[in-house]
């Protein structure tokens, strides 16, 4: 499965569509809801994670990325452009050691805080609810894994190809949200794990 490939949000041979786990009646009201949501600051007291985890939103929020980039404005090109945009920042967090690894902490307990509060708004519980965020924190995973490897790489649209879209950009899309992804990434290289902690990207 590639790194785009979000389960729990668009495949349902693997049985963890959410859309559909909350029933065919409510397919249209739970897409919208979830659309409205997934970018939303959940709650108005500040929490571990939270300065960065809307900095993160922010970022993976702008209009670029769906219009010049072509990513789908959907439930599964918002999740794919969230994730990436975190997995770059856990990189980056990754080559400040201890400090590092506090801030990364932080920030993805509060993105499987979000996920599984999304999750509970569209009517999931337990058993199927851990099931389902464990599969989203594993896409996380690999996306992580996939930058980690890709950011040493001189072309980028692969590694783009692989964890924003699920199927065959064009060229120019592309080549525009690579490009922004390296731009994104020269950005989280001058900024220091203090900064990142309060949401503060270069």
């Amino acid at each position: 499965m590639s790194a785009s490939q979000s389960p729990g949000l668009a495949y349902p041979v693997r049985g963890l569509n959410m859309l559909a786990a909350t029933g065919g009646a409510s397919l249209g009201s739970a897409k919208d809801a979830m659309l409205d949501n997934l970018f939303r600051r959940l709650t108005a007291q500040p929490v571990r994670g939270t300065a960065l985890f809307s900095a993160a939103t922010d970022e993976a929020r702008r209009p670029h990325w769906f219009r010049d980039g072509r990513v789908p404005d959907t439930i599964d090109g918002r999740f794919a452009m969230l994730s990436t945009v975190i997995a770059l920042i856990l990189v980056r967090l990754e080559r400040e050691g201890e400090a590092g690894n506090e801030v990364s902490v932080a920030l993805t307990e509060r993105f499987i805080a979000v996920m599984e509060s999304e999750h509970r708004e569209l009517g999931l519980s337990d058993p199927t609810l851990g099931k389902t965020v464990r599969k989203l924190v594993g896409s996380l995973a690999r996306r992580t894994a996939l930058w980690r490897t890709a950011i040493a790489s001189a072309d980028w649209r692969e590694p783009t190809r692989e964890s924003v879209y699920r199927s065959e950009p064009a060229d120019d899309a592309a080549k525009h949200t690579s490009a922004a992804l390296k731009a994104l990434w020269l950005r989280l290289e001058r900024t220091g794990p203090s900064a990142l902690a309060e949401g503060k990207i270069e």
